[in-house]
């Protein structure tokens, strides 16, 4: 008891300073865009744009003795603060043995690329896991490429790891996806 009692309380300080770390780049990126475009309008200057899609993929959980495979499927959305900085979230559902359901939130990094047609990526975060024996937290760390496939669509290449601190032990968690993203006009 007294265990899980401390690492909710590990859970929620994390959640704060990652709370805190990200509203303060969504600041300066803000800051930022509107110091850099005076000219614009401020809807123009702000530069904010959304990403909305889902994810289809693999994720395989391993620790505690044992590995599990299963299918991981859900919806995502990001706030795109500029073509480099965005700011997301998911809540995937994994077929799993307890069917482990993951809500993260996340910051990307969009790296400038020659081709147009290929946005490469980094990300990290953090998710909280609802599984049986109560809500644990993870951190996650991973990247990919967005690939487009018409005005605004596109199809994603995506892999996520990261360990997921549980009671009595760590899982340490992998996940590769595709799915579908579309940028909002």
């Amino acid at each position: 008891m007294k265990l899980q009692s401390t690492v909710c309380r590990s859970s929620v300080f994390l959640t704060v300073v990652l709370i805190l770390f990200l509203s303060t780049s969504i600041t300066q990126a803000q800051s930022y865009s509107n110091n850099s475009t005076l000219s614009e309008s401020p809807a123009a200057s702000s530069g904010v744009n959304w990403l909305v899609g889902g994810r289809f993929g693999l994720s395989i959980g391993s620790g505690g003795g044992g590995s599990s495979a299963g299918l991981q499927i859900g919806p995502m959305a990001e706030v795109l603060f500029n073509r480099n900085i965005a700011l997301g979230s998911e809540l995937n559902i994994n077929t799993q043995s307890g069917t482990p359901v993951e809500w993260a939130v996340y910051f990307k990094y969009y790296f400038d690329t020659q081709n147009p047609s290929i946005k490469l990526y980094g990300d990290a975060g953090m998710g909280l896991w609802f599984v049986t024996g109560g809500p644990y937290v993870g951190l996650r760390f991973g990247g990919g490429a967005h690939f487009k496939v018409a005005n605004n669509l596109y199809i994603p290449a995506d892999l996520q790891l990261g360990p997921v601190f549980i009671t009595g032990g760590n899982v340490f968690y992998i996940a590769i996806t595709t799915g579908i993203r579309y940028e909002l006009p």
